[in-house]
């Protein structure tokens, strides 16, 4: 008995002693970890020393094994950050990366070898080939997706975020390109890789980081920006500004931002008891309609509103119509706590709004309007005449002062629900910090890439520094020296001048050829091409669909300079001018094989002398120059082209590409 005691003790240490030494080789909690930059399906530069870096327990000996070449290594500092190179060989693939520690292993599979671009800006680089429908469509988009068969051509797209300092990191994965995955890259980057691919042969990672409309200096970072002095008023604060808008929306429950109708019509706030016609709303605040909507005493929001207004209706004898100018962006609208309708999702914001309202649900005397309004970024508002007409032509007006109580906000990529109990009064000024601020899409955007190693970058945006355009002519290339230094290289930088578009804003008005104009003052930093669009844009549109000769123009700066085809890159570019008696003599760079004009002759030139007073000139093409002379201006000095928001291309060279506009009149 003592002997079968004693076998069954030994035999109960030796599994004590089993289970010590498995836990010993198993870590509590997972400590090996890359940058999530580094995943499965990434592509890497090729034949470059590429940056990978990560974080592990303090003072371990991480190991890096390419499954194309020799192992090397890292050892972590004190706060368990491990940072190294690896060199990648000519494009190829996939391979896979092996990265341990002394118990840890992580396997990064499919990674090709080829070439890595950033597609950065606004909303024209961030509109997807899908579109944003219905009002934003990309030309040719549903056989672009069904023939988009190029798992060689991999996307990242980088999340939403603001922030009021640099992040280290965001959380991100590579995506192949198929029919199914295309439809949500950016229509530009991805034609712009699509032609790379095509006349390459190697696999084409893009990089997109974008979101609408959205400044220069908010992708610019504050070492930068603070030696422009411009911005010092805003940046002052936001951190201590984000301290507290986190502070107030940690309190608040989360939703992901819909993605289509169907689910921005369904979207629940816990709020629809403010549809209601006994709800109590004597303590909301008070706005003006029409007129701006996302305007609160705590300041400027993205997000929900409720809007309620109570008339006297005496005639419900026959139906009532709705009508509001437009509403930005979107609405659901109760009457007399029903539901009478409302335009859910993208490209209705500027739409007029004609709703039929039954007499069933009306009441003679006191009625109750109630409209949910979400704006979803940028100005938000209701525009226009704002009545209910009836079928015998009697109306109501609706304008004045409406009640209401904001119950969502957007923040960071996601709706914060307030619904209808939060005390909103307790609402922070978080507003200041917005897509908006300088610093703000540099830091949470641009900076946990650094130093993820790329070949170039991409660039659409402009148009929400229109009215600025002195203030652009330093401001963009001091973002692209900002991203160049902060890469610790002057990679090439090829971007695209805004296309004519009729802005509304009083600020903006007949102001965008003058921001095109100031683009064009980049080109004075080594590496950098300017594409022009002044043939494709869409007056009826801020995003002209024609996002294919985008990125085809693009991707001709990248093949002529950095992969060595002999094509034209750029259209033509004012160069200089010499006064010849009473004609002035424009000089272009981008002529290609010839200048020519379109059939019906050169147009929208304009001359001027010493006092700049712009008349239209008489243009013909010369020996490859554009001679110009106008019979009012004896003595012409000054020459501009295509300066209206409205203009049209009819300068081109041969091979198809427009002239850019430009003013001679520099500094």
């Amino acid at each position: 008995m003592k002997k079968i005691y004693n076998l069954g003790l030994i035999a109960f240490v030796c599994l004590i002693l089993i289970n010590l030494t498995v836990n010993a080789q198993i870590p509590a909690k997972r400590t090996l970890k890359t940058s999530t930059l580094f995943s499965d399906h990434m592509v890497l530069q090729q034949q470059a020393n590429v940056d990978i870096w990560g974080c592990s327990g303090t003072n371990q000996k991480i190991t890096i094994s390419p499954s194309w070449g020799k192992p090397v290594y890292a050892i972590t500092d004190a706060n368990g950050k491990w940072k190294t190179k690896i060199a990648t060989p000519k494009a190829g693939g996939p391979y896979t990366i092996t990265i341990k520690n002394e118990v840890e292993r992580i396997i990064i599979k499919d990674v090709l070898i080829g070439e890595v671009w950033l597609a950065s800006g606004q909303s024209n680089m961030d509109i997807n080939l899908r579109g944003w429908l219905p009002g934003d469509t990309i030309s040719n988009s549903a056989q672009a997706i069904s023939k988009a068969n190029f798992p060689k051509i991999r996307f990242m797209k980088m999340p939403f975020g603001i922030s009021a300092v640099p992040l280290d990191s965001v959380k991100v994965n590579w995506v192949a390109t198929s029919p199914e995955t295309a439809g949500d890259f950016s229509a530009a980057a991805y034609f712009y890789a699509l032609r790379l691919y095509q006349e390459l042969n190697v696999p084409i990672g893009i990089i997109q980081s974008s979101i609408g409309g959205t400044p220069a200096e908010a992708w610019t970072s504050k070492q930068s920006l603070n030696k422009l002095k411009d911005f010092d008023k805003a940046i002052d604060g936001l951190k201590d500004l984000q301290a507290k808008g986190e502070q107030w929306t940690n309190k608040w429950p989360t939703q992901e931002i819909p993605k289509t109708n169907e689910q921005w019509k369904n979207i629940n706030f816990s709020d629809l008891g403010a549809a209601a016609t006994n709800f109590d709303d004597s303590q909301w605040t008070t706005l003006k309609i029409p007129g701006r909507i996302d305007l609160l005493s705590s300041g400027e929001f993205d997000g929900a509103i409720w809007l309620r207004k109570e008339i006297e209706i005496q005639d419900v004898s026959t139906d009532y119509f709705l009508k509001i100018g437009a509403i930005d962006d979107m609405e659901a609208i109760y009457i007399n706590g029903q539901y009478v309708g409302g335009l859910n999702g993208g490209g209705f914001a500027g739409t007029p709004r004609s709703i039929q309202v039954s007499k069933n649900i009306l009441v003679n005397g006191k009625n109750v309007i109630a409209i949910r309004v979400i704006d979803t970024g940028g100005p938000g508002s209701i525009n226009g005449d704002v009545s209910l007409v009836n079928n015998k032509g009697n109306v109501i007006p609706l304008a004045g002062v409406w009640k209401a109580r904001l119950v969502a906000e957007i923040k960071d990529g996601k709706f914060y629900t307030y619904g209808l109990k939060a005390n909103i009064a307790e609402r922070p000024n978080i507003s200041r910090l917005n897509s908006n601020s300088p610093t703000a899409l540099f830091n949470a955007m641009i900076n946990p890439l650094i130093p993820y190693k790329i070949k170039g970058a991409i660039w659409y945006q402009g148009e929400s520094n229109v009215g600025r355009a002195e203030q652009y002519k330093y401001l963009f290339p001091t973002m692209i020296a900002d991203w160049r230094s902060k890469w610790t290289y002057d990679f090439p930088f090829y971007y695209v001048q805004i296309a004519p578009y009729p802005f509304g804003d009083p600020n903006q008005k007949e102001q965008s050829q003058k921001l095109r104009d100031a683009q064009s003052y980049a080109l004075k930093l080594p590496k950098t091409g300017m594409a022009s669009t002044l043939d494709i844009g869409s007056l009826k549109t801020i995003h002209p669909p024609n996002k294919h000769d985008v990125g085809e123009r693009l991707a001709r700066f990248a093949l002529v300079n950095e992969y060595g085809k002999k094509i034209t890159a750029s259209g033509p570019i004012y160069k200089g001018l010499i006064v010849s008696g009473s004609d002035l003599i424009i000089e272009f760079t981008g002529v290609g094989s010839g200048l020519m004009a379109i059939e019906s002759g050169l147009t929208n030139f304009e001359v001027a002398g010493a006092d700049k007073n712009y008349v239209p000139a008489q243009a013909k093409i010369a020996n490859n120059k554009v001679v110009v002379s106008a019979s009012s201006v004896d003595n012409p000095i000054y020459v501009r082209y295509a300066w209206s928001d409205t203009s049209t291309a009819t300068l081109f060279n041969k091979e198809g590409l427009p002239a850019a506009t430009f003013s001679s009149d520099r500094k």
